[in-house]
């Protein structure tokens, strides 16, 4: 089945504009042909969402639809022809889809607010569809542009291991935390990452001429010290947010760690560049007889410290990092409400099983205060006991969806 066009998207007839809330919530979240959805529309109250249902059932793929109402690639950072369904059981000659669509109405402090996003089929056989962005119904330039009107913030299971990976899981990870805070930060993010594989490539190729160079060294330069600043500012105050830690949650330090996350520290941004420019072009044949380019953004690490227990969070047991991770989330979430002046979504897959009862009971209690839409997901409804009265429970079996 075809996706509808977004341009059809349009605010449902119960979401005439009214008194603006003081909060980020979505109020109807619609799919098509998205992962096991065909089609869905789901109805939604202002406060914390929980979904329940068997492993397998479609509740992560509903987090996963979520999150790409804000700029990137979504929790599982698929490639867009991934995220389109594809029938366990082909019948009528159904097969794959060649697109996908999600779109939502949010209640904002501004208003009501409807946007969308998904994937065009190709426009021609072979070809390569494009993703798409319309806010209230007008299309947008680019998917950047929902960062100026929501967040998401995740925790999934994948990442209780975010302080034993590799520092570019922890890169990715902070850059989500970063463009809550800074929406352009997506937009020099993905340019510095574009023009870091064409350097990339250029080496590989044997190719010399001074000119390419120097005009992808200067993108480089503009954009990965706006970003690395972008860091900076976000790490600093989230690390004075995270020291206060809440209630059972353990209080963390954060702090960047890299080269040129040392330049910014010590100059001016601009003095920053001109540094930049001059090592990649330096390097360029260390870096070809390398194959990796040695100095930039993409090199630094985020340093995450346990402050209960005075040691690095990698060094905590699995119980510790987890909560040291959902502490950095919720500090951060109230970071952004401050910010911003509306919190963040956040998205909490399989995070109650994973959590003793008092810091179940804490995490509930926190997301309510906040007035943060959170979307949490579990197989047991019983550990979502405490969220009683406060949270609109649904069941989620086979992609489909009651209320419990």
């Amino acid at each position: 089945m075809t996706a509808p066009p977004l341009g059809a998207l349009a605010l449902p007839p119960d979401a005439a504009p009214g008194v603006a809330p003081a909060t980020l919530a979505v109020r109807q979240l619609r799919l098509t042909d998205f992962r096991n959805y065909r089609q869905l529309r789901l109805d939604c109250e202002s406060g914390p969402v929980v979904l329940v249902g068997d492993n397998g059932a479609g509740k992560t793929n509903l987090l996963e639809a979520l999150s790409f109402l804000a700029p990137g690639r979504g929790l599982r950072r698929a490639r867009l022809d991934e995220v389109c369904r594809r029938p366990v059981r082909a019948s009528n000659g159904e097969g794959p889809s060649s697109s996908w669509a999600v779109a939502a109405t949010l209640d904002t402090p501004e208003g009501r607010l409807a946007i969308g996003t998904g994937l065009e089929p190709p426009r021609h056989e072979g070809g390569l569809g494009r993703r798409v962005v319309r806010i209230d119904g007008r299309p947008a330039a680019s998917q950047t542009a929902l960062g100026q009107h929501i967040a998401a913030v995740w925790l999934t299971p994948q990442l209780d291991r975010l302080f034993l990976d590799g520092p570019g899981e922890r890169r990715r990870f902070l850059d989500r935390l970063v463009t809550a805070l800074h929406p352009d930060h997506a937009g020099d993010v993905a340019a510095y990452d574009n023009a870091l594989r064409q350097r990339a490539r250029l080496l590989g190729d044997g190719n010399r001429d001074p000119h390419w160079f120097t005009a992808l060294e200067d993108i480089m330069a503009r954009h990965g010290v706006a970003l690395a600043a972008q860091r900076a500012d976000t790490v600093q105050r989230l690390d004075a947010a995270a020291r206060l830690g809440v209630g059972p949650f353990p209080r963390a330090s954060l702090a960047m760690a890299g080269e040129i996350d040392r330049w910014i520290a010590s100059m001016a941004a601009l003095d920053a560049e001109d540094r930049m420019r001059a090592e990649l072009a330096a390097g360029r044949l260390r870096d070809a007889d390398a194959g990796t380019t040695s100095c930039g953004p993409h090199r630094s690490d985020l340093a995450v410290r346990h402050l209960d227990l005075d040691l690095p969070a990698a060094e905590g047991s699995t119980g510790q990092q987890k909560a040291v991770l959902v502490s950095i989330a919720l500090a951060h979430a109230r970071l952004v409400t401050l910010s911003r002046g509306r919190p963040p979504l956040l998205l909490l897959d399989e995070i109650a099983a994973h959590l003793d009862a008092e810091r179940r009971l804490a995490l509930f209690d926190e997301v309510v205060a906040l007035g943060v839409q959170s979307w949490m997901t579990g197989t047991d409804a019983g550990l979502f006991a405490p969220l009683g009265g406060r949270a609109q429970i649904l069941c989620v079996s086979d992609g489909r969806i009651t209320a419990s």
